[in-house]
C-alpha cells in the first residue's frame, strides 16, 4: 500500500534522492492512479536496481518531475482529469532529456506514439517493461 506523502513530500524526495545518493543506480517516476500496478512498477523495477518513485496522480506526477533528478517516467495513458499524452508533453517541454515509457492496457493515439520514447502494453508487462527500460537507460 502506498502511504501518505507528509505536506513537504517532494521537497522531502528531492533530498533523499540527491546525487550523492543515486550512484549508478538509475531513477524512475512510475504516474498510474491504480496503486495496484504501482506496486507492481516499484516491486519489478527496484529487483532490477532502479530506483523508484510512485505518484498516483497526474499533478503529483508533475510536480515530481519538474523537481526530481529523474532519469526516466514510466506513465499510463489514462489518467483520471487528463491523459498520459498531455502529462508527457508537459515533460518533455520541461525536462527533453528525460525518457518517457507510455505503459497502457489499450491503444494509444499515433501522436503519443511519436511523443513519447517507447510504449510497453500492460499485458506484455512481464516480458517487455525491464528489458525496454534497460535498453533505453
Amino acid at each position: 500500500m502506498l502511504h501518505a506523502l507528509p505536506r513537504d513530500w517532494a521537497t522531502a524526495l528531492e533530498a533523499a534522492l540527491g546525487q550523492e545518493h543515486r550512484g549508478p543506480k538509475r531513477t524512475i517516476l512510475c504516474i498510474d492512479d491504480d496503486n495496484a500496478i504501482l506496486q507492481y512498477e516499484r516491486a519489478l523495477l527496484e529487483r532490477w536496481g532502479y530506483c523508484v518513485v510512485a505518484a498516483a496522480s497526474a499533478q503529483q506526477g508533475l510536480t515530481l518531475a519538474m523537481r526530481l533528478p529523474i532519469d526516466a517516467v514510466i506513465l499510463d495513458y489514462h489518467i483520471p482529469g487528463t491523459n498520459g499524452h498531455n502529462i508527457a508533453a508537459a515533460i518533455k517541454k520541461c525536462r527533453p532529456e528525460v525518457l518517457i515509457f507510455m505503459f497502457s492496457g489499450s491503444e494509444i493515439p499515433e501522436e503519443t506514439f511519436n511523443l513519447v520514447d517507447a510504449v510497453v502494453l500492460k499485458t506484455d508487462a512481464i516480458g517487455q517493461l525491464v528489458p525496454t527500460v534497460t535498453q533505453l537507460l
